[in-house]
């Protein structure tokens, strides 16, 4: 696994919208507080295009994403929100000066198109928070400080509470995953993922009850899950009951399906779409110790 390197003062970093429309102010009040971090910070020239539902042309977006991976003083590239269009984005894209010389890349949700890709590159990217989420109530989030750490070097290492749903474990492998609509998306072209030895993360927002199920059972038969040696699971944000109702939460249905499998399952982990989300350093090694009293979760470099 390759890591960019980390971050230091003066450091060029660069934001870009590569899937939804996303707000000025947003955007700008996200680069003013990078700034004040004592970066250097560019706004991608489309990023507040519109055009359907995209921010900007495919064209457009995928312009703005190559100059940032293909501009040497760029260290690190933030995508200001997910949305839809990543993979419409990610298609028109040439990696290879990229490849000879990564740069961090930092998002979530559709941004789970970029994870996956440089996972299969054995290049280390972040699972972490875009500008919508580095304020709460006006105020710079424990999300966004704990991104900043971990992008100037800092370790991983979260010790939460036990949920009653966990399976207890321990468990080591490379991380993979995101949000698990867009897994299922990727399933059978050249980003799907190779699960054999691997924790798994997944996270999802706005979708049915079944729908879930049906992902999940998509991942059981076709044998991803049986492969895992750990699953962590985040949030399952604004669920909702198809008409007739499985009478199952979106937790209760992971656990079913995973429960036949002797691996270490964590639920409720804080990343996904709401606060906190916390990083993660997707493509790394992780461990994972889960017993009825604690859930330690580490990464290191």
């Amino acid at each position: 696994m390759i890591l960019p390197a980390f971050l230091k003062p003066g450091d060029k970093i660069s934001m870009v919208s590569v899937a939804g429309i996303v707000t000025r102010e947003q955007v700008e009040k996200a680069k003013i507080l990078l700034e004040d971090e004592e970066f250097v910070v560019e706004i991608a020239p489309h990023t507040f295009d519109t055009f359907r539902l995209f921010a900007g042309t495919d064209t457009d977006r995928a312009s703005d994403m190559q100059q940032a991976l293909d501009d040497p003083e760029v260290k690190a590239i933030f995508f200001t929100r997910g949305g839809y269009g990543s993979l419409r984005t990610l298609m028109l894209l040439d990696w290879s000066g990229f490849l000879h010389c990564p740069k961090w890349l930092v998002g979530f949700s559709d941004i789970t198109i970029f994870h996956s890709y440089l996972t299969l590159h054995k290049i280390a990217s972040i699972h972490g928070v875009m500008s919508a989420f580095f304020f709460e109530n006006g105020m710079r989030t424990d999300s966004f400080d704990r991104l900043l750490g971990l992008l100037k070097g800092n370790s991983l290492e979260y010790l939460l509470q036990p949920d009653q749903l966990n399976q207890p474990g321990s468990a080591k492998g490379e991380l993979i995953g995101g949000n698990l609509s867009i897994l299922l998306s990727l399933r059978g072209t050249p980003l799907d993922q190779s699960f054999d030895g691997k924790v798994l993360f997944i996270e999802d927002i706005s979708e049915y009850d079944y729908h879930i199920d049906r992902m999940m059972m998509n991942l059981k038969f076709g044998g991803a899950l049986s492969k895992l040696s750990g699953l962590i699971v985040g949030y399952f944000t604004d669920t909702k009951i198809g008409g007739t109702p499985l009478a199952l939460n979106a937790y209760e249905i992971i656990r079913d399906a995973v429960a036949s499998y002797n691996y270490p399952v964590v639920f409720g982990f804080p990343a996904g779409h709401e606060q906190p989300n916390y990083p993660l350093l997707m493509g790394s090694n992780v461990s994972l110790v889960v017993t009825d009293e604690k859930v330690l979760i580490n990464q290191t470099f």
